[in-house]
C-alpha cells in the first residue's frame, strides 16, 4: 500500500475510533458472560483482592485463589462460597518467587485446569524514602509487583494462545503513570507492570489473538488499609477510593474488555495533561494536587500479632 493510501485510512479510521469512543461514553459495551471460566486472582487473602473475588462469585465462575497470607485466603474462600460460589480453591504462594509461582501453576493446572482470567493484583508497598528504602525492600517490592506478572503469564498465558481465549487483568496503580514524592521503588515497579501489560497486549495483537484481552487498572488510593495514612488534599478532585466501588469498577472493566481503567476519572485529565503540558507546569500542578506530601503520614497496613 502507498503512502496516501495506508495516511488516508490511518485519518479515516482515526475518526471512526473517535467518534466510537464518544458513542461509547452514552452506551456502554454489553457486558460479557464470564460463568464457566476459571479466574484466578493473586493476593486474594484480604483488600481489593479479597473484594473481586466476591464480585466473580456471583458471576458463575471458578475461582482459584493465591495469597501469601493463608489464614486470610481460606476466609476469602469461605467468604466467596456463601456469596455463591460453586467452585473455590485456595493456594498458598508467595508471588515473590519465581519457583513457587510455577510449582503453584502447575498444581492448578493439574487440579483445576487452564486459568482463562488472569488477575494480577498481589502487590506491596515499603512507603519509605528511596534512599532510606533498604535493598531487600527494593528487590522484594520489584519480585511481587513486576516479576511476578512475568512469571504467571510465562505459566498461564500458553494455554490461552492455543485456545485463542483469555484475559488478562493487571492491577496497576496511578502511580505507574505519573511519578510521586516517597514511592520511588513502587512507582518504578508499577511503570514496569503497565508497560510489561501493555506491550503483552500488543503482541497478542500482532501475533492475531484476538481472543485475548487485556484490562489495566491504574486507580488513585484505595480505601484498603495498603496506604493508611496517606491524606489527599482536594477530596472532590481526587477522593481515596471505596473498596467496593473499586472493585465493582474493576469486574464491570474485565467484563466489557475495557484495555485502561482510571479511578477517578479525574485521573484521565490529569494523565492527558502531563503529556502535554511543559515540566514546570506539571510540577506546580502536582503540587497544587499535593502530589508531594500524599506519603508524608503513611503508616500502611498495621500487621496483627
Amino acid at each position: 500500500m502507498n503512502f496516501f493510501l495506508e495516511t488516508l485510512k490511518v485519518l479515516v479510521l482515526s475518526i471512526y475510533f473517535l467518534l466510537e469512543s464518544l458513542v461509547l461514553l452514552f452506551v456502554p459495551v454489553r457486558k460479557k458472560n464470564v460463568a464457566g471460566e476459571i479466574v484466578l486472582i493473586t493476593g486474594a487473602g484480604s483488600g481489593i483482592g479479597r473484594l473481586l473475588a466476591l464480585k466473580f462469585a456471583r458471576l458463575g465462575v471458578t475461582l482459584v485463589l493465591w495469597d501469601i497470607n493463608q489464614e486470610g485466603n481460606k476466609e476469602t474462600s469461605k467468604l466467596a462460597r456463601e456469596n455463591g460460589a460453586v467452585r473455590v480453591h485456595a493456594y498458598l504462594c508467595d508471588c515473590s518467587k519465581r519457583q513457587e509461582i510455577y510449582r503453584v501453576a502447575d498444581q492448578v493446572k493439574k487440579e483445576v485446569g487452564d486459568v482463562s482470567i488472569l488477575i494480577n493484583n498481589a502487590g506491596i508497598v515499603t512507603g519509605k524514602k528511596f534512599i532510606d528504602c533498604p535493598d531487600s525492600l527494593v528487590e522484594k517490592t520489584m519480585e511481587v509487583n513486576t516479576m511476578a506478572h512475568f512469571w504467571t503469564y510465562k505459566a498461564f498465558l500458553p494455554a490461552m494462545m492455543a485456545s485463542n481465549h483469555g484475559h488478562l487483568v493487571s492491577i496497576a496503580s496511578s502511580a505507574g503513570l505519573i511519578g510521586v514524592s516517597g514511592l520511588a521503588d513502587y512507582c518504578a515497579s508499577k511503570f514496569a507492570a503497565v508497560g510489561f501489560a501493555e506491550a503483552i497486549g500488543l503482541e497478542m495483537l500482532a501475533l492475531g489473538k484476538t481472543g485475548i484481552k487485556t484490562t489495566i487498572v491504574c486507580p488513585y488510593f484505595i480505601n484498603t488499609g495498603m496506604f493508611d495514612g496517606c491524606k489527599t488534599k482536594w477530596p472532590r478532585l481526587l477522593p481515596i477510593l471505596d473498596l467496593d466501588y473499586a472493585a465493582e469498577k474493576i469486574v464491570s472493566a474485565i467484563q466489557r474488555e475495557q484495555e485502561l481503567l482510571m479511578m477517578p476519572r479525574s485521573l484521565y485529565f490529569f494523565c492527558y495533561m502531563k503529556s502535554l503540558l511543559p515540566v514546570k507546569m506539571g510540577i506546580l500542578f502536582g503540587d497544587y494536587i499535593g502530589a508531594f506530601q500524599f506519603m508524608d503520614h503513611f503508616r500502611g497496613r498495621v500487621k496483627k500479632d
